[in-house]
Formats: C-alpha cells, sequence, structure tokens
C-alpha cells in the first residue's frame, strides 16, 4: 500500500470535517463538559438530576467518524479489491487513532489523565456500535445504535456496566469496547459483496473434495 493512495483516499472521504468535528466536540467538552444534562427525579417529584455533557459526548465524534462511508461511490466501494480495502481500514484506522489521541489530549488537559482515558474508552465503544450502526441501516446511519444505547446510560444512571462513568482502570468497561469494536469492525468487513464471494469460495472448495474411500 502506497503513502499516495492513503493521501488520495483521504482526500475524497471528509477527512478534513471529520477531525474538525472531534476536535470541536473535544473542545467542548473541555470547556462545557461538566454541565449536567437536566433529567427528571426518579425519587422525588418536581426536582431534577442529571449528567455531565461529557459522559455523552464522545457519542458525537464515534458517528462522526464514520463519515468515511458515505458518499455517492459507496456502493462501489464495497465490491473493490483487496488493496482497496487495505487503503479504507488503513485510513480508518489512523483517523480513528488521531480522533482518540485529540480527544484525551483535550479532556487530560482540562480533567485529568483518568478522564482522558474514560473519554477515549466510550469513544472506542461507541465507534464499535457506530460501524455496526453502518453495516446494518446504511452509511447516514451510524448514529442509531449508539444513540439507543446511551438512553439506558442515562436513564438508569451509575450501573457496573456504565463505562461513562465507571474509572479508567475498570477492566469491564475495556472490555466492553474491546468487543464493540471486535463486532463492530467484523460487521463492517462483512460486506454482501464478500459474503457472496465466500459463500460461492465454500461451495467450489466443498465441491471439489475428493470422496472418502472406505477404509
Amino acid at each position: 500500500m502506497r503513502t499516495a493512495d492513503l493521501l488520495l483516499y483521504a482526500r475524497v472521504h471528509r477527512t478534513t470535517a471529520i477531525l474538525i468535528g472531534v476536535s470541536a466536540v473535544a473542545v467542548l467538552s473541555a470547556l462545557f463538559g461538566g454541565t449536567r444534562i437536566p433529567l427528571p427525579s426518579f425519587g422525588s417529584a418536581g426536582t431534577t438530576e442529571g449528567i455531565p455533557y461529557r459522559q455523552e459526548l464522545p457519542l458525537m465524534s464515534a458517528v462522526f467518524l464514520t463519515a468515511v462511508f458515505g458518499g455517492a461511490m459507496a456502493a462501489h466501494e464495497e465490491a473493490a479489491a483487496s488493496r482497496a480495502h487495505r487503503v479504507a481500514v488503513a485510513h480508518l484506522v489512523l483517523l480513528s487513532l488521531t480522533a482518540c489521541a485529540l480527544s484525551f489530549a483535550t479532556e487530560s488537559l482540562a480533567m485529568g489523565l483518568d478522564a482522558g482515558l474514560v473519554y477515549v474508552r466510550s469513544l472506542l465503544v461507541w465507534l464499535g456500535l457506530a460501524l455496526l450502526s453502518v453495516r446494518l441501516f446504511g452509511p447516514q446511519h451510524g448514529w442509531i445504535l449508539p444513540l439507543a444505547s446511551a438512553f439506558p446510560l442515562v436513564w438508569f444512571g451509575p450501573n457496573r456496566w456504565n463505562w461513562t462513568e465507571s474509572s479508567a482502570a475498570d477492566g469491564l468497561g475495556w472490555t466492553i469496547a474491546a468487543a464493540s469494536l471486535a463486532v463492530g469492525s467484523t460487521a463492517v468487513a462483512a460486506t454482501r459483496w464478500r459474503i457472496r464471494a465466500a459463500g460461492r469460495g465454500g461451495l467450489r472448495a466443498w465441491s471439489r473434495r475428493p470422496p472418502v474411500r472406505p477404509s
């Protein structure tokens, strides 16, 4: 894979706009992330509680990253050769790492290293869900599953599995992030063209198997 291929791919897949959006969200979190989202209290009528905005802002960054799958040629790119797929994967990985680095640096300067790691972990969890959403609902709908997952986090508050509130050292949160990325990456790689090609290849391989001779 040549660097020129990667640069050309980045140029036509909204890379600059995505990084600007991710950076804007990170700065917004650093400046106003402590502001709490008002929510009705389940305890007593007439009172409200809330959660800091910074717990939910990584969701926006994750959805921004899936914008690379949009565009007029999205359907044709699914059937591209393996070399083009390698360029696309490398671009998404580099773009995601850059987004994580920008978010971590900004959040760490504002709130400390622990907060920076939690922010990055949340971004990775929602990125995996956004990738899965792209495969299930289309390249313009990477927001559906991340947004759906945010509702139980907001309304049910602190829980063992709430990756937005647990500490950076919490192993379960990082396990959720790894599982989400694995599922999302697999879903994106499993294009309809690849599934059909794998099916045809499997059938051909099975038809060419030599008969089993009785012993």
